[in-house]
């Protein structure tokens, strides 16, 4: 986008001689003393392009040359008005305070994507303040909230990047919120696995299998049969377990590869999954963006590992703020719990339903504790791309045999209802 300023006349420069300029002043003598010396530099490219342009000086190296000097970056659109048939859009340009806001006409503007958004947020605001489009000018309210949104998707944005650099898992995390203004929530931190508590330690497995097929011909019934229990998974990878018994996966002293079909879990999640803002009330809550066939693994609940009795002082508090995000570990005995409150990842957004189509199992891989299994859901049926994701926080297992009997999530998110 081309920023209408006053050409002025320009200088030439190369990054050196910008970094002095930017970090100490451009004091020649300074600049002489510091020769041989190399530091970071306290501005990205970006930056040190803006500053270019602010300053009028071209360079080379940064891609800021005579023909493009007046080039600047939209970071969102304002305000709308029509003039004599004449479309005007207050701009707020990247890197530049709001009192730099400038108007521009619509033939001016090549930011199509910044433009339709605005289309859409303003259609929205309107719908929500049951006004008509029209009129040469925006009233100040309709324009102050699409403001806010604006900022609010930058938000949100940031929050997005930040987790798909922090995830190690194939599948990406989206993020939208069109049913409110709400940022990122804060006090979270997004983890992949599991964080200890104090005095709490995770034991890693000794031995692994010696299949050269686990599937096909696993030597001793594999993990699974070396625990004295079946086969998780069919050759799709799907679950062909009852809910309640334990899945054994191939683990880190296994000699078969890593695209062993007794490794499913341990893989990450696979699908692209996006947190949405609930238009009900329901808060957060997380969405596939691909189809998922029945009985496939989609994600772990991860979080804090304490004891009970933490996990009891705790509870107190989370009672008392409306919400909780507790679930105990009382696969053999109830020693401990994962709190995702605060330490969590995707799971930590899933909201509660009664016909949940996500169902829990008891995952061992590196570490046979029983008294800490990681906690996995598997697609109870095929869920639709666009679908929300569901699992029953207070799910109890159909006792057939003494095994089934042993997990019970004991979860639940005091004050919040869910879907029925």
């Amino acid at each position: 986008m081309r920023r209408p300023f006053v050409q002025s006349s320009t200088h030439h420069c190369d990054p050196a001689s910008l970094l002095n300029y930017s970090d100490f002043g451009g004091g020649e003598k300074m600049a002489e003393n510091l020769k041989g010396c190399s530091v970071p530099c306290k501005l990205s490219l970006d930056q040190l392009q803006t500053r270019c342009r602010q300053e009028k000086v071209s360079c080379k190296l940064l891609g800021v040359s005579k023909n493009n000097i007046n080039d600047y970056e939209v970071e969102y659109l304002c305000d709308y008005k029509r003039m004599k048939a004449v479309e005007f859009y207050l701009v707020k340009w990247k890197d530049y305070p709001e009192s730099e806001n400038t108007w521009e006409p619509r033939r001016n503007l090549k930011c199509v994507k910044l433009l339709r958004q605005f289309q859409e947020d303003l259609e929205a605001e309107l719908r929500r303040r049951r006004k008509r489009a029209g009129g040469a000018r925006l009233d100040p309210g309709v324009a102050s909230s699409l403001v806010q949104r604006a900022r609010q998707r930058q938000r949100l944005q940031r929050w997005e990047a930040l987790l798909n650099a922090t995830r190690n898992h194939k599948g990406r995390i989206f993020v939208r919120n069109d049913a409110d203004l709400d940022g990122p929530p804060r006090d979270f931190t997004y983890i992949n696995n599991y964080k200890t508590g104090d005095g709490i330690a995770l034991t890693e497995v000794a031995v692994g299998c010696e299949c050269q097929d686990c599937l096909g011909a696993p030597a001793g019934g594999c993990c699974a049969g070396a625990s004295l229990h079946r086969f998780a998974y069919n050759e799709r990878g799907q679950v062909r377990l009852r809910a309640g018994l334990p899945i054994y996966e191939c683990n880190s002293r296994c000699r078969c590869a890593a695209d062993c079909p007794n490794r499913v879990v341990q893989r990450g999640i696979q699908y692209d999954l996006c947190i949405f803002k609930t238009h009900d009330g329901r808060g957060w809550g997380v969405r596939t963006m691909e189809h998922i066939r029945k009985n496939c693994f989609v994600m772990e609940y991860v979080g804090e590992i304490i004891t009970t009795e933490e996990a009891e002082r705790r509870g107190h508090i989370y009672d008392r703020q409306g919400a909780t995000y507790l679930f105990d570990l009382d696969y053999v005995e109830d020693v401990y719990t994962v709190d995702a409150a605060h330490y969590g990842n995707i799971s930590h957004f899933v909201n509660h339903s009664c016909n949940p189509n996500l169902q829990v199992y008891n995952v061992f891989i590196d570490n046979l504790d029983e008294r800490l299994p990681r906690i996995a859901f598997f697609s109870t049926r095929p869920i639709r791309a666009g679908e929300e994701l569901t699992f029953d926080y207070k799910m109890q297992i159909d006792p057939v045999d003494a095994e089934s009997t042993k997990m019970d999530s004991n979860f639940s998110l005091a004050g919040l209802t869910g879907s029925p």
